[in-house]
């Protein structure tokens, strides 16, 4: 148990630091989000994309507030018991109120207990946490029916053109792909920021977390990772390049950079599910900027950065995302009420040389599920094809990213 004291000096300084608190640019979905009491609401994502900027967004205005950040060094070590101890430093240094703002909350064990006692008690709870599997395993177990969950990311464009005063177009959506979307990276330019960042996720979210002894092999694989996205992946051939033992090492390596929400994996979209488990799945990276920070290629493929990004427009957006492959390829099939509704290649350019294989591919995967909707996404290039019959729309990507 830790010290009342070393508690109450943690989240007075804490407090203090919040009264001239950088609540930076709304988030997009600020508008529309709403906490309410006797439900946790959650705020998931990777670190240092602005979760803790939102969770104070969604307080600003609020002055009767209980807040810690559990990733402070000065509260290394604490435990379920602690809470109590927490409690009263609140009632002491605050007096009585009813919301609660929990700031990267996994690093406590068992936090759901409590949690879910003060949920009971009809307070207000707003949560931030950087794991997916611990969130929900936990969230699942303790706080069933009694949360709402927002998964947040990077910035999206139109968050990247308020934070760098850009106006919409080709241009600064060429410099959306160089930059990605973390909001320290775009004010301090250093791509430094983003290497330790990287560090820091693989070290603190996934190496101490799942006691993993094979460290620099992590490491190298996601370094590899980052500079294969958008790439089919293979368990067997990851497992014999990293020299790690087992294909069950590589599924549980590959988990965790899920978990720490460094990659998205796609399925090869089938009836069966069981294809669906076994078929090579792509990996896509969560910001492009990290991508081109870390990634060992000398000269980035235009290509496979701007799929990256048309893939995390649809994260955003909440899609159902599988891609297709029979004898072409399509990038992006969507999912809607058990049906396969739309059809998505990304194409950083279409030319005459490429027509038949980038518009096929979306050809073969509208013919095989009876899509009506049909779309390649360009960097720059607008048009309209019809083929056999069907109606492809060709668009800027910076155009379609801001349609919705």
């Amino acid at each position: 148990m830790l010290l009342k004291e070393t508690i109450r000096t943690a989240v007075v300084s804490q407090r203090q630091e919040l009264e001239n608190f950088d609540f930076g640019i709304d988030r997009e979905f600020l508008g529309r989000t709403k906490t309410l009491p006797k439900y946790a609401f959650i705020i998931s994502g990777i670190r240092r994309c602005g979760k803790s900027t939102f969770m104070q967004q969604l307080r600003k205005g609020d002055h009767a507030f209980y807040y810690t950040n559990f990733e402070d060094p000065r509260l290394a070590g604490f435990a379920l018991e602690d809470f109590e101890t927490l409690e009263e430093v609140y009632l002491d240094e605050f007096g009585k109120n009813s919301n609660y703002y929990l700031d990267e909350i996994q690093a406590v064990d068992r936090w759901e207990l409590f949690v879910r006692k003060i949920v009971d008690a009809g307070k207000k709870v707003v949560i931030t946490g950087s794991n997916a599997s611990l969130l929900s395993r936990e969230l699942g177990t303790k706080l069933t029916g009694r949360h709402i969950t927002n998964e947040i990311y990077p910035f999206s464009y139109s968050e990247f053109l308020q934070a760098r005063k850009e106006k919409a177009g080709s241009k600064s959506f060429a410099n959306y792909l160089e930059y990605g979307g973390f909001p320290e990276y775009l004010k301090n330019n250093r791509k430094e920021t983003l290497r330790q960042l990287l560090n820091d996720i693989i070290e603190r979210d996934i190496i101490v977390r799942h006691d993993v002894r094979e460290k620099s092999a992590l490491k190298i694989l996601a370094v590899y990772l980052l500079s294969n996205s958008s790439k089919q992946i293979s368990y067997n051939k990851i497992t014999r390049t990293f020299g790690l033992g087992s294909v069950n090492t590589s599924r549980a390596f590959i988990a965790y950079l899920e978990d720490a929400y460094l990659f998205f994996t796609v399925k090869m979209f089938d009836y069966s599910l069981k294809k669906q488990v076994v078929n090579p799945k792509k990996v896509y990276a969560v910001d492009t900027g990290l991508i081109n920070a870390v990634s060992i290629n000398f000269t980035p493929d235009n290509g496979k950065m701007l799929e990256n990004c048309v893939f995390m427009g649809l994260k955003r957006r909440g899609n159902e995302v599988y891609y297709f492959k029979g004898e072409k390829e399509c990038d992006f099939l969507i999912k809607e009420g058990g049906e396969i509704t739309e059809g998505i290649q990304a194409c950083y350019e279409l030319t005459e040389k490429n027509r038949e294989r980038e518009v096929g591919g979306l050809l073969e995967a509208m013919n095989k599920f009876k899509i009506k909707k049909g779309t390649v996404i360009t960097m720059n290039q607008e048009d309209k094809i019809v083929a056999e019959g069907k109606s492809i729309m060709v668009i800027p990507a910076w155009k379609w990213i801001l349609s919705k």
